[in-house]
């Protein structure tokens, strides 16, 4: 089956292998064996050893953020959210959740939030002293960029909680060139191209030590999770962790390392984009994003208002083709996702699309583009 969603993704069959083993959480050599995975987690991020440190905490990209969250906004705090999209959205309820006060700064789903909405809004609540944003709304495939927005909260004195969960890895960002940034989080299984299992933060060290105790949860609380591995020693867990997972994305790395790091990534999930892209236009789909702010881990087109239409049999059709794609819709509009993440080339997008033309004609669908 070839995955073409945005994650888990597909992998190499090297990856997969690692999951073959029985393995001891607490044995010396997978200690060791994890322990040398954290500073090369720190180098991805472009953080400085010694300065930046990684944490892995088991569990899915929302259980990292929420351990984010409340690692680094104290409890009854402001926390501004550029909630543009499905998963800025559910941002906001984590938050909402954990008892920090969310201030909202919505924004259309297909276009990423400005500077200049941000600048206004920082000014206009100056008790927000946290600004949250998804990178990657992998609802949509806009792309938020710390870049842009990143110094727009650092002119306003505030911190950033950077959600990269689908777009770590690939998109460029190196954490020692933000300082305004407390924490950037992300998972094994998206651009990385690991397997499900583990989520990650990287954060300066000394943020850390600042905000230990804000928490209000032992499992969420990162900065318990780095105060036990100074305790115990690098490769040590407090509970029991997706060993095999982790494992797992050790070789994802190196594989990734091997590629070239991150301008590589970036440069085949860019062609994979831009093939998908005119190749769903060459079907009749309008894109849900236009060309200047598409980015390159999905690709989201409107629904087609064809009266043979249906989302439920279009991926059914296609996953007895081979091809496994999201069945259903995160955004303010009936669309469909089309991944471009995972150890996958044009090729594989080539047969994906060819595969989406004759689903379609055998569904009689035959008005593809939005209303």
């Amino acid at each position: 089956m070839l995955l073409l969603i945005p994650g888990p993704v597909q992998t190499r069959p090297e990856v997969r292998a690692c999951m073959a083993e029985d393995i001891a959480p607490w044995d010396e050599d997978f200690r060791a064996e994890y322990a040398a995975m954290r500073p090369a987690i720190v180098r991805i991020a472009g953080g400085v050893e010694g300065v930046h440190t990684a944490m892995p905490l088991p569990g899915c990209g929302h259980m990292i953020i929420e351990a984010a969250i409340r690692t680094f906004v104290p409890a009854g705090q402001k926390l501004l959210v550029v909630r543009n999209g499905g998963y800025a959205e559910r941002l906001a309820r984590l938050a909402e959740t954990a008892g920090r006060v969310v201030v909202a700064l919505d924004g259309p789903d297909n276009v990423p939030m400005s500077p200049q909405r941000l600048a206004q809004a920082l000014a206009e609540n100056p008790d927000c002293g946290h600004v949250a944003l998804v990178v990657s709304e992998t609802g949509t495939g806009i792309i938020n960029d710390p870049q842009i927005l990143g110094p727009v909260i650092a002119a306003a004195g505030r911190r950033m909680i950077c959600d990269a969960v689908s777009a770590f890895g690939a998109l460029p960002f190196r954490i020692a060139d933000h300082p305004e940034c407390d924490v950037v989080v992300f998972t094994s299984n998206k651009c990385l191209e690991g397997l499900p299992g583990f989520g990650f933060a990287v954060a300066p060290i000394a943020r850390l030590e600042a905000c230990r105790g804000q928490a209000g949860s032992w499992v969420m609380d990162l900065a318990d999770v780095y105060d036990h591995a100074l305790k115990n020693g690098w490769g040590s867990f407090r509970f029991t962790p997706a060993v095999q997972a982790l494992r797992a994305f050790g070789k994802a790395m190196e594989i990734y390392e091997a590629e070239g790091g991150q301008p590589a990534r970036f440069a085949r999930y860019s062609r994979n984009r831009d093939v998908m892209y005119a190749g769903l236009k060459a079907l009749g789909f309008t894109p849900y994003v236009a060309p200047e702010h598409q980015g390159p881990i999905i690709v989201n087109v409107y629904q087609p208002v064809d009266p043979a239409w249906s989302l439920e049999t279009f991926q059914r059709k296609m996953k007895a083709r081979g091809v496994i794609l999201s069945d259903f819709s995160s955004t303010r509009q009936p669309s469909m996702r089309f991944g471009c993440i995972g150890a996958i080339g044009e090729e594989d997008i080539r047969f994906a699309l060819k595969q989406a033309e004759a689903v379609l004609e055998e569904m009689g669908v035959g008005q593809r583009a939005a209303a």
